[in-house]
């Protein structure tokens, strides 16, 4: 580069005195440089930003600033789990005006069968929100298959009512009991992305909910009865989680 190319590139966007115009003119270096520099000179200035993009920068900044840090995903499993408590007792309430306690299994088995339910409750519901990478199909179906075979296997064997009458009834107060808890559970699971595993096991452990107040208040003990009235709508509960939650909107796709 010689110095009147130099001073050609110093003085862009400025008149050029009649010597560096008669450089310009017999240099093609220079000449292609006043040519882009003129090309960019006429560009259209960047357009604003859309409205809709500032709006949503706005609402960011502002969510950011009333929320700097996000909240334990723990938080949200005591929530769930505090539901399913306030549902549970309020259930118990109910029927301890009729006799909540009419299993006639041995008192070691209600007891341990009403542990594992209670650990079903909280566990599907850690399962359902803890952030993790993965979350396995053979946990969560082998889990529900201990626990629906222990309520069948574990019951007293005594049939006390007609087949369908029994059922019809159990099945009515399952899902009652059910209901709310199963609502929660699903409030809770659009907080974060889609997850076939995570939302059946939010189902199961809301689905407990009825599945322990019913072990321990129905008086009926037949294996039939334990595994169409008891276990039937507590996985058809899992079943209705998945389904649901695919329809559901997220609110945010946090894994």
């Amino acid at each position: 580069m010689t110095p009147e190319c130099t001073r050609v590139l110093d003085s862009l966007g400025q008149p050029l005195p009649p010597e560096l115009a008669a450089h310009v003119s017999t240099c093609a270096e220079c000449r292609a440089l006043q040519e882009g520099f003129g090309a960019l000179e006429g560009m259209p200035p960047p357009t604003p930003a859309a409205p809709a993009l500032e709006s949503t920068r706005t609402q960011v900044l502002e969510e950011l600033k009333a929320h700097p840090r996000a909240t334990p995903w723990w938080h949200e499993v005591l929530v769930l789990v505090g539901v399913y408590g306030g549902v549970t007792v309020l259930g118990a309430l109910g029927l301890s005006r009729v006799g909540l306690f009419l299993n006639t299994a041995a008192s070691w088995v209600v007891a341990g069968l009403a542990a594992l339910l209670l650990l079903m409750m909280v566990g599907g519901a850690v399962v359902a929100l803890a952030p993790a990478r993965r979350v396995a199909w053979g946990l969560v179906g082998t889990s529900a298959a201990v626990v629906a075979l222990s309520v069948v296997l574990g019951g007293s064997g005594l049939a006390v009512k007609g087949f369908l009458a029994g059922s019809i009834g159990c099945m009515r107060m399952h899902l009652l009991l059910s209901a709310l808890p199963l609502v929660a559970a699903l409030v809770m699971l659009r907080r974060s992305a889609y997850h076939p595993a995570r939302s059946v096991a939010a189902g199961l452990s809301a689905g407990a909910v009825g599945l322990l107040l019913l072990h321990v208040h129905c008086p009926d003990g037949s294996a039939r009865h334990l595994a169409a009235s008891h276990v039937g709508p507590w996985l058809l509960l899992g079943v209705l989680a998945l389904l649901v939650r695919a329809r559901l909107p997220n609110q945010n796709h946090a894994p």
